[in-house]
């Protein structure tokens, strides 16, 4: 799967299995975090990934759920809800430039 520059970056989907709880609060963290960046953040279930996503993030337990949904975008999977290592990586990339291999 190639990565994406992150001044391609516009749209982040914070997928999750129900669509409340935790995820909810990653969505608003992210959308605090990259309110500068002009970066879009939401929230949808793992099944509903909408197609102008340009990267997904979501727990490692729905990766393949997701991949299988979005075929083909970048994926960032996380451990922990809020201050995973993985999700701090794509926000100091968007921020300071590189690319999503994800």
């Amino acid at each position: 799967m190639a990565g994406i520059d992150s001044k391609d970056i516009h749209k982040i989907i914070v997928a999750c299995d129900a669509g409340m709880g935790s995820s909810v609060m990653l969505a608003s963290q992210l959308r605090k975090q990259l309110k500068e960046s002009g970066v879009t953040v939401e929230h949808t279930p793992v099944n509903s990934i909408p197609a102008d996503a340009d990267v997904v993030v979501c727990h490692a337990g729905l990766a393949a759920r997701a991949r299988a949904a979005a075929p083909g975008k970048p994926l960032v999977s996380f451990q922990v809800f809020l201050g995973d290592p993985a999700v701090t990586r794509l926000v100091e990339t968007i921020r300071n430039g590189g690319t999503v291999d994800a």
